[in-house]
């Protein structure tokens, strides 16, 4: 069902009110593509073109050019766009070329890390790298295993939180990984600001310090979503120059943007409908109408009560047995944030009402929409957000 079709629907129903404020189109775009100043190697040449990642975009050429050139780069590009795959060239060639080099990929949230390691590991393994030698260190990392990991990895997945409590405390026992650390990628980098961000860029420089002690120097590849300063923020958050990539070579497919104004429920005191519940009713319809739906709330209260009103609400709707959706948050056990986000990841849900713990950079798969309860605090986060399907937004309404 496309966005003028389900618009439809909704006007049909008695429930309507004038809701739709504004419909934005975001039209479709090619993809442009560049090659590389230097060839890749045959056998990771030939694992980009059997999961259909070559040629490269501008972009992802460009940054591969830079990083071979021995600079630090920011990537600054859209939600989607083939971003990883920019330090993920650069950190294979360097794996395969000296079987000592190491790497550090730093994400803001553990949803995160567990999905590029899944990536990871269908990109390069059993081919090119083996299952073992790529891991993640967090605070779900069984402590039986950190020795192993330690011992083993040559791709660490991690965050700052951890790589300030855990790996820089304990840099006797991390002497390998920071002798030989090859390249420092720091994902979502636009999420480090303010206060958060100057204390993660107190981390960055004890992990710079660290490293000179060990005797190494590495580069540093920041991702982020487009904003208006990425170098300044870079060099900022890291204390080194940076080389800034911004021309997006990514192709993408038309967006509808639909801003959704909760009806006045009391002229007098003009107060309107909550916009929670509003999210509620164009989730349960999306799903029910077959469109995969992915829900964003505020906090992790609200996830839940949009789940189970979302949830009751198809039971009474759906004709035999109702489309499965789960929420996700922050605090559920490890085992049940994976199986979430397997069944979300695989297509087995229809649904889902989340935080922002799946908002950055996350690649759920075939999805068809996303309904924003509220405005999510700023630009980029919304952006984030959006990017990921054609998008709904409901929001109080100013007068």
């Amino acid at each position: 069902m496309d966005t003028l079709a389900f618009l439809q629907h909704l006007q049909s129903q008695a429930t309507f009110a004038d809701q739709i404020a504004h419909v934005e189109r975001i039209n479709p775009r090619r993809a442009e593509y560049a090659e590389l100043d230097q060839p890749l190697a045959p056998a990771l040449l030939e694992r980009l073109q059997t999961q259909g990642l070559f040629p490269l975009y501008t972009h992802q050429a460009e940054a591969v050019n830079k990083i071979r050139a021995g600079q630090n780069v920011m990537v600054a590009t859209a939600s989607a766009s083939g971003k990883t795959l920019c330090y993920n060239i650069a950190v294979a060639e360097a794996l395969l070329a000296d079987p000592g080099s190491r790497a550090i990929y730093l994400f803001p949230t553990k949803a995160l890390a567990q999905d590029q390691l899944r990536a990871l590991h269908k990109l390069f393994t059993p081919d090119l790298l083996q299952v073992e030698e790529l891991d993640t260190f967090d605070g779900d990392t069984p402590k039986g295993e950190r020795a192993e990991i330690r011992k083993r990895a040559r791709v660490i997945l991690s965050n700052p939180d951890m790589l300030h409590v855990g790996i820089l405390p304990n840099h006797q026992y991390w002497s390998r990984l920071l002798r030989h650390l090859r390249y420092v990628v720091v994902d979502e980098a636009h999420t480090y600001r303010g206060v958060f961000g100057s204390h993660v860029a107190g981390v960055l420089r004890r992990l710079r310090r660290l490293c000179r002690l060990y005797g190494s120097e590495p580069q540093f590849i920041c991702c982020s979503a487009t904003i208006a300063n990425p170098g300044e923020h870079a060099e900022q958050l890291v204390g080194l120059p940076f080389e800034v990539v911004d021309h997006d070579g990514s192709p993408h497919g038309g967006k509808d943007f639909v801003f959704w104004n909760p009806p006045i429920i009391d002229e007098a005191k003009s107060v309107r409908r909550s916009a929670n519940s509003e999210a509620t009713h164009l989730f349960t319809e999306l799903v029910h109408q077959d469109v995969r739906t992915l829900t964003f709330a505020r906090t992790r209260r609200l996830t839940e009560l949009i789940y189970i009103y979302s949830k009751e609400r198809l039971s009474e709707i759906s004709i035999g047995r109702p489309p499965k959706i789960m929420p996700y948050r922050a605090g559920y056990l490890p085992e049940e944030r994976r199986q979430i986000e397997r069944e979300l990841f695989s297509g087995q849900l229809a649904g889902a009402v989340a935080t922002n713990a799946l908002e950055l950079g996350i690649n759920i798969g075939d999805l068809d929409a996303t309904v924003l309860s509220g405005y999510p605090g700023t630009i980029a986060s919304s952006w984030q957000t959006r990017e990921a399907a054609p998008s709904i937004s409901s929001r109080r309404g100013t007068d």
